[in-house]
């Protein structure tokens, strides 16, 4: 039975993707030609297609008052690049079962793809019993003893329980509140649920540069968000990805079970590519469709160009971003191999707590103070402007506090006076100011520095990398090393020169291949190139976020007696 196209995308599980649809009628018919996003494409009568997949390509945006569209509020349409970072609110209407949670919601093994829910009733399972409004993280969709079900847990006293759900079970299920931030893309992909909108709010603007803003000035409120998606599809000849909007004015007919499925190409993503088994590797592809605004390099990964890839891992970066008062800053990610040297910069503290954070047993930490301080107790010392202190050590001290000895939290240090030391105490409360004074010359290797030192870690190119042709990292004026990361990567190279090879991650790279019956099992990898990866304000983010999930923050620095 024939559909318009935005019905059946409308009513699509991903989970039964691909699908093959034959063209029925529409406007596009009888070998009409159009162009969009730069693929120019003929949907003729009869005309066959594979759609591999369909996400959202824009978003319409309504300003909302209590969850509700606004009565004066103008629909306007935003990119998913859009700048800016989002919470997303809970939605207030029950699912009705888990089946349905799993129709529309997704679950999948990325960090996004673990939606959480409660149920304002107990569950009684065989060995376990979820209570009413304890929160349930899904993780993922799996068949167990032949019945589809849906794996998830709860945490108590910071213990996992995971359990089975089956999705035949009933009970209402809401969504329960999420308080992570969010950029647009992240949203349309994978926070707003099939047949449903969604409502954000705006947790941080970000800079938008010269682009126009359609949201209104100093905007912080909330938007109803509506995708219109965009279909991914194959046709039958041609090797490129064909893009078409769900909302134009086309019939379709789902002909999936009477088709050979296999006389398609068979795109893959780099994540698919990813989830091959190592023993697969090394494999020769061709691209379907290059990335597009990326790095200089990734520009030679066109569509059509073969490539080899040879294997893939997990590898090191270390998170740098430029050191500068005014915004917007700019980060990279440098790789181990990266062979340039690097010379120390002063580090800035804010508080005696940052010293006591930052103090190491190898070498003792001199600083410059930029800030007076005035100490409440008499014990305790004052610091005026330009005051030099080597750190010590953390200790309590006995101060007299409205007539009553009690003990606090002090930070240890040496003052430097002109020819002698003398041994002071600095509440560990204290909000002040102080500069790094720097003794070592040495020049580091990038390895020396994960190996010697605490991040963050403030320094500068002190010899840059002569085997990259542009070291961007040489031009900053300083570089402060926040974190050591883990991602996930691909080696590849050229197949027709191979003269050098390049890792290329598998999550910030969008590009979709097919693979070639070529023999590639003898294909030895050449020389891998070193390149720093600049990335986006947005992707900062997000590459902080994920971190940050698995460190354990310190403790909370002392508060200041009242």
């Amino acid at each position: 039975m024939a559909s318009t196209l935005e019905k059946f995308i409308h009513c699509l599980d991903p989970r039964s993707l691909p699908r093959v649809l034959q063209i029925q009628s529409g406007i596009y018919c009888q070998g009409s030609i159009y162009e969009l996003f730069g693929n120019e494409c003929c949907l003729s009568t009869g005309e066959v297609i594979k759609v591999i997949g369909f996400k959202i390509n824009k978003l319409i945006a309504s300003i909302c008052e209590n969850n509700e569209v606004s009565q004066f509020s103008a629909k306007v349409e935003l990119p998913l690049n859009f700048p800016g970072l989002y919470k997303v609110v809970a939605d207030k209407t029950p699912y009705v079962s888990i089946e349905e949670i799993t129709r529309k919601v997704s679950i999948g093994p990325t960090r996004f793809g673990h939606p959480c829910f409660y149920s304002p009733e107990d569950i009684k399972l065989a060995n376990l019993t979820i209570k009413q409004g304890e929160q349930i993280t899904f993780n993922s969709v799996e068949e167990v003893n032949g019945t589809m079900t849906v794996i998830c847990t709860v945490v108590r006293n910071n213990q996992a329980h995971p359990f089975a759900l089956s999705l035949s079970q009933k009970g209402a299920f809401f969504e329960c509140d999420d308080d992570q931030i969010y950029t647009l893309k992240e949203i349309a992909e994978w926070k707003i649920p099939r047949c449903r909108s969604r409502v954000v709010k705006l947790s941080k603007a970000l800079h938008t540069r010269d682009r126009f803003n359609p949201l209104p000035q100093n905007f912080d409120g909330c938007l109803i968000l509506t995708p219109v998606y965009e279909v991914q599809a194959v046709m039958k000849f041609r090797k490129d990805i064909v893009h078409i909007l769900s909302d134009l004015d086309v019939e379709v007919k789902d002909i999936t079970d009477c088709y050979d499925i296999n006389s398609f190409l068979h795109p893959l993503s780099l994540e698919d590519v990813f989830e091959r088994t190592s023993k697969e590797f090394p494999m020769v592809a061709e691209i379907m469709e290059g990335p597009s605004g990326c790095p200089k390099l990734f520009n030679l990964l066109y569509t059509g160009k073969e490539i080899f890839i040879y294997k893939k891992y997990q590898a090191t970066r270390i998170l740098a971003s430029e050191i500068r008062s005014d915004s917007p800053k700019r980060h990279f990610l440098i790789p181990m191999s990266y062979k340039g040297k690097f010379k120390r910069r002063p580090r800035e503290f804010l508080t005696a707590y940052d010293l006591e954070i930052a103090r190491t047993e190898k070498e003792q930490l001199h600083v410059v103070a930029t800030k007076a301080f005035d100490s409440p107790h008499e014990e305790l010392f004052s610091v005026a402007v330009g005051d030099q202190f080597l750190v010590q050590q953390c200790q309590t001290s006995e101060v007299l506090y409205e007539g009553r000895k009690k003990l606090i939290d002090v930070l240890a240090c040496e003052q430097i006076l002109s020819n002698t030391y003398k041994k002071v105490l600095l509440p560990m409360y204290m909000e002040g100011g102080f500069v790094e004074v720097i003794h070592d010359k040495k020049q580091y290797q990038l390895s020396e520095i994960c190996r010697q030192f605490r991040f963050p870690f403030n320094v500068k190119v002190a010899v840059r990398d002569l085997s990259i042709e542009e070291d961007v990292l040489a031009a900053m004026p300083g570089l402060r090393f926040e974190e050591e990361l883990t991602d996930s990567y691909l080696l590849i190279s050229s197949a027709s020169s191979p003269a050098e090879s390049w890792e290329i991650p598998v999550y910030r790279l969008n590009m979709l291949v097919h693979l070639l019956n070529k023999d590639a099992q003898t294909a030895v990898p050449p020389v891998t190139k070193t390149m720093v990866e600049e990335i986006s304000e947005e992707q900062y983010y997000m590459v902080r976020r994920y971190e940050n999930q698995t460190l354990h923050p310190p403790p909370r620095p002392p508060k200041k007696p009242t």
